[in-house]
């Protein structure tokens, strides 16, 4: 227990400080935003920062912390340690520098900053990275949701039925003002999930439930390497490339830079607070992790959460274990359309204030959304945290070629980056649903690569360096 409430201390801390350091580093100021010097009223939406804050954690979190600590909590306690310092070091600077490039470029999607600070080619990459990583996550998280409320109606309405609603909000969330919707419910809902969190920890804390300490000892049932795998597993939790696709939505909004801390900082470090009681909770409420890998099996992560809330919180767990599990992949759905409608606006240079222009790009998506939907993707599925942790690494390097020709601190990215570049060859290389060519190939690829980014990096700076000479 003391291993968790010192992590808890670090993370709370890390916002307080790293979190001013890294402030510092990037320089908010005075100027006027994108959201008051633009506001087309659908898009570039003025609202208040505790209601931008709601949004960005709602938009950012989801089920992530929830499933994905979840999952990392089958290597034991270890996973605190990497959910508090990616969280810290990695996930919240990767989250807030986002979301301030993206304010200073009138709030252009990760793609677009790619682009300019990377390349053409790697923004071709990563327009279609994105856009493709962003129509599967809003369809996945339709038919899950779907098939729950399904269970809930099983005389009424099927799953099929349950998808058309689900779609037709997408629809609508993707297509109306981002203050009509989206704006009036995600807080709400962003205040249900922190509810969730501290009753969930207040139970494991005061009931009688034992949290083991941090230990470097991989407990997880079926051996599986903690490294890369834990990394890439744990996800939303630590570190997260969908998050550079989400932070750009809330940059349109917000009417003050120096909110940006709290924002995107912030709404990181909540994330990875939900994520270290969940991950908590995990290791305490089964006792271990061999009978975490036994619930999970039976009753899958949605079961899991059900049973952990309905026992700890009685009825009032219940009913909020069924918002987390149906809501919160919903609200990432939602916003998932919505950032993917917004990359092909800034890809084709389509203004968006028509409604016809935004039906011009909605509808094909949620067509394409509601076709895939019919298919067997849980093979296309498995790349998506492999996928999502090399946008990840992607948006570091964009962020720090962005420092560096500021004349900033790049170092406060570059590290990240080149850890998340280990964490994700290595993983491409280890992983069965990759290349898997097992550690002995994986371990040395993985680091020689991520040192060798690091070396272009330098040498790319240094050349332009000398050339001002």
């Amino acid at each position: 227990m003391i291993s968790f409430i010192a992590c808890l201390v670090i993370l709370i801390g890390g916002f307080f400080l790293y979190g001013k350091v890294i402030e510092r580093v990037f320089g908010p100021d005075d100027r006027e935003t994108p959201a008051t010097r633009i506001n087309d009223g659908v898009d570039y939406v003025p609202m208040k920062p505790w209601k931008i804050f709601l949004i960005q954690l709602l938009n950012i979190a989801g089920l992530g912390p929830i499933y994905g600590a979840l999952s990392g909590a089958m290597w034991g306690p270890v996973v605190f340690l990497w959910i508090t310092f990616g969280t810290i070091f990695a996930g919240a600077v990767h989250d807030f520098m986002t979301g301030m490039i993206s304010m200073r470029h009138d709030g252009a999607s990760v793609s677009e900053i790619t682009g300019i600070y990377l390349g053409n080619g790697m923004k071709q990459v990563m327009r279609a990275f994105s856009v493709i990583l962003l129509v599967m996550v809003g369809t996945v998280f339709a038919v899950g949701p779907a098939g729950l409320l399904a269970m809930l109606t099983p005389e009424a309405l099927t799953a099929k039925i349950w998808l058309v609603i689900v779609l037709v909000y997408y629809f609508l969330a993707t297509l109306l003002p981002i203050d009509k919707i989206i704006g009036k419910i995600y807080p709400f809902f962003g205040i249900c999930l922190i509810i969730m969190a501290v009753g969930v920890g207040g139970g494991i804390l005061l009931g009688d439930y034992t949290i083991p300490e941090i230990t470097l000892q991989n407990l997880h049932p079926s051996n599986t390497p903690i490294w890369p795998v834990m990394f890439i597993t744990v996800a939303c939790g630590a570190i997260s490339g969908f998050h550079a696709t989400q932070s750009p939505m809330m940059a349109r909004c917000i009417t003050n830079e120096k909110q940006g801390h709290m924002v995107f900082y912030g709404a990181m470090v909540a994330e990875g607070v939900i994520a270290l009681v969940w991950a908590s909770a995990g290791v305490a409420f089964y006792e271990s992790t061999g009978g975490l890998q036994e619930a999970m099996a039976a009753a899958g992560q949605g079961g899991v959460v059900y049973e952990i809330c309905q026992t700890l919180l009685g009825p009032v767990g219940a009913v909020l274990a069924m918002i987390g599990v149906i809501a919160c992949p919903i609200s990432s759905g939602d916003t998932a359309f919505r950032s993917a409608r917004l990359t092909l606006a800034d890809w084709f240079h389509i203004p968006q204030k028509d409604n016809k222009h935004r039906l011009m790009l909605t509808v094909p998506l949620l067509l394409i959304g509601a076709f895939i939907s019919q298919l067997d993707y849980t093979i296309v599925w498995r790349y998506f945290s492999w996928s999502n942790q090399t946008l990840a690494m992607i948006a570091l390097w964009a962020a720090s070629m962005y420092l560096y020709k500021n004349g900033k601190f790049y170092w406060a990215t570059v590290i990240p980056a080149t850890f998340m570049s280990a964490v994700s060859i290595t993983y491409f290389f280890y992983a069965k649903e990759c290349l898997n060519l097992g550690t002995t190939i994986a371990y040395p690829v993985g680091l020689i690569c991520a040192a060798a980014f690091l070396i272009l990096f330098l040498y790319k700076t240094h050349r332009k360096d000398a050339s001002k000479l």
